[in-house]
């Protein structure tokens, strides 16, 4: 994840914990090579442009542009932050609980109703959004709920007690080389390769 921003310090792409051939037929070793070594790094060097550009404009005394500066931060840090969680998201089929079990499951089946309908509502905000951006299962610290999100591209609204498990990249660089412009049969294709038993360790935390 995301260390602190302190002056000089650079993020880096994160090592995936598995080969990039290794999500196969659900995500093809072009696609996730490209996805991670390329987008990805586009955002990590992106954040770390601006850190660079705002660090020397402190030291210098000089101004920046705060509103372009901003924004830009918040794109590409959230493309850094986002895409780490994804990748921590994403396992071997065959290598993890095919679904929630414990307390996740249990939290599902008391907010949803069950996991068949939990997948639909999940499914569909993933579906519905809007040009490119993230579905994502939360929990909501506060009241012990757990609520399905809708994020634009990568801009991550900060909300106090509201901890992602679970996020799913519906831009078109995540699937388009396997899928073309069905995103809804990559959204199909992903829960098999869905990391359950991360998505239970975040929830636990």
């Amino acid at each position: 994840m995301v260390e602190n921003a302190d002056v000089g310090r650079m993020l880096a792409l994160p090592k995936l914990r598995f080969g990039y051939d290794a999500l196969q037929p659900y995500m093809s070793e072009q696609q996730l090579t490209l996805h991670h070594a390329k987008h990805h790094q586009a955002y990590v060097n992106g954040a770390n442009a601006l850190f660079d550009t705002m660090d020397k404009a402190r030291k210098d005394g000089t101004d920046v542009d705060a509103k372009a500066a901003a924004k830009a931060l918040s794109f590409n840090l959230g493309g850094h932050v986002l895409h780490s969680l994804f990748w921590e998201n994403l396992s071997p089929a065959g290598k993890h609980s095919s679904e929630p079990a414990g307390d996740l499951a249990k939290a599902i089946a008391s907010e949803f109703g069950g996991f068949d309908r939990f997948k639909k509502e999940f499914a569909q905000a993933a579906a519905s959004v809007e040009g490119s951006g993230w579905a994502v299962l939360a929990h909501d610290r506060g009241t012990g709920r757990l609520i399905i999100l809708q994020v634009e591209k990568h801009n991550v609204n900060v909300v106090p007690g509201l901890r992602p498990l679970l996020v799913l990249d519906v831009w078109e660089h995540a699937y388009y080389l396997d899928y073309k412009n069905d995103r809804a049969k990559y959204i199909d294709a992903f829960w098999n390769i869905a990391d359950w038993d991360e998505a239970a360790r975040r929830l636990g935390e």
